[in-house]
């Protein structure tokens, strides 16, 4: 459920009419309900209120302070994947003792940052990390907490862009590997192993993937313990769905019901990662359309917002809904929606038969709150745009838009060239 709803054939946010931050923001913008968000953290870390858990917000999917902030302010944990995200859960007040650090590509002056920051642990991605890990922490005269992010080979049926636990994928260790692994590590004298870590995809739709994945790792935990390997920490990953068409995804208490069914008997603190579930469908991109045309077999609806400003349907052809600001009586017609990018993948809809658009009006491109903005870039030299909140009918600019100042800021052109 989401806090987005027609008014009198107006769209609003809350108590919040989207014209009206439009007016005063400017379009292309994003557009965040905080009721919408703090309830989908609510209703995922209660589903799993019967065991020991750690819900840890993957920062990825949505990094603004402000919405960081409103998932910290409810107890969560966070996800990191870099140094950048890590510097930004702290700014934004995250426990340390609740950050999880993944991702295959940990650099060594990121891991000091980490050790400093005393986080709970580093899901290891590959034997080589798990020594740079080791002398890191000899260097500083630390030992760092970790997991193995085991890799099942497992077929989230998800788009292969964010399938992440199968043998072809770049993450984790094999999990016929992992046990050699965790030998392995048992005998560094710099690191202490406190978990097992998998995560899978994102954006799963079924429950079988995370159930299969689950029962292989309980072998694997229970394979340890009896070597003598301690395991106090099971990260389960994240990877949820949310409906952005016509998807039936889990409810987060089908979720926790089908896995807390499996772990009783494991005597572990659980760890969730969930991101585009909590906050997916708490955001929408709010745009203008700019002109329409016909084309031989369809019009073109152009619009200001473009493909670095929502890379997801470009990238993985992902669908979003789009649809008016305003509700009234028109002609459905097969349209393209695109951006204002010089490239032919700009598209927001390709071949959708949506409500024939006017230049001029408003348009909200929904379920953009997970990989949006985070994902946006300044391609073709556009700005970012802002970001606002909405709370108890106010709206709250979280983020500034960027004004052309800030293309060149940090550019300098040399002596040289004058």
């Amino acid at each position: 459920m989401n806090y987005f709803n027609y008014v009198d054939n107006k769209l609003w946010c809350e108590e919040v009419p989207v014209a009206e931050v439009a007016k005063a923001v400017g379009t292309p913008l994003y557009l965040y309900s905080h009721r919408t968000l703090k309830r989908h953290f609510e209703v995922f870390d209660s589903a799993f209120e019967n065991i020991p858990h750690i819900v840890c917000f993957s920062a990825k999917a949505n990094s603004n302070a402000a919405i960081l902030k409103i998932f910290i302010n409810e107890g969560s944990g966070m996800d990191i994947v870099s140094g950048g995200e890590l510097y930004r859960v702290l700014e934004a007040g995250a426990d340390p003792g609740k950050i999880v650090y993944s991702g295959v590509g940990k650099r060594e002056e990121e891991i000091r940052y980490a050790l400093e920051s005393d986080i709970l642990m580093f899901n290891i991605e590959s034997p080589q990390e798990l020594e740079v890990i080791n002398a890191c922490a000899g260097k500083m005269d630390r030992t760092a907490r970790i997991s193995l992010r085991v890799n099942p080979d497992v077929n989230p049926m998800t788009h292969p862009h964010i399938s992440t636990g199968m043998k072809e994928n770049k993450f984790g260790i094999d999990i016929e590997k992992s046990l050699d692994e965790y030998r392995h590590a048992a005998k560094l004298d710099h690191i202490d192993i406190v978990g097992v870590d998998c995560h899978i995809g994102s954006q799963i739709t079924e429950l079988s993937p995370f159930i299969e994945a689950l029962d292989r790792l309980k072998e694997l935990i229970f394979s340890l313990r009896n070597e003598g390997i301690g395991i106090r920490y099971l990260d389960l990953g994240g990877g949820l769905g949310i409906t952005y068409d016509n998807e039936t995804p889990p409810h987060p208490q089908d979720y926790a019901k089908a896995i807390m069914d499996r772990v009783r008997d494991i005597d572990c603190t659980f760890i969730f990662e969930p991101g585009r579930v909590i906050v997916g469908n708490a955001g929408i991109l709010v745009s203008r359309v700019l002109y329409t045309k016909a084309g031989a077999d369809k019009r073109f609806v152009i619009v200001d917002a473009g493909m670095n400003d929502l890379i997801r349907p470009s990238l993985y052809n992902s669908y979003h809904n789009i649809q008016p600001v305003e509700l009234k009586e028109r002609e459905d017609i097969l349209s393209d929606v695109v951006g204002p990018i010089c490239e032919s993948g700009d598209y927001l809809a390709r071949g959708r038969v949506i409500p024939e658009l006017e230049r001029g009006e408003l348009v909200a491109v929904m379920s953009a709150g997970a990989y949006g903005f985070p994902m946006s870039s300044n391609y073709n030299s556009r700005p970012r745009v802002p970001e606002v909140l909405v709370r108890d009918g106010k709206f709250y600019v979280i983020r500034s838009g960027e004004t052309r100042a800030d293309l060149t800021r940090g550019e300098s052109i040399p002596d040289f060239l004058q």
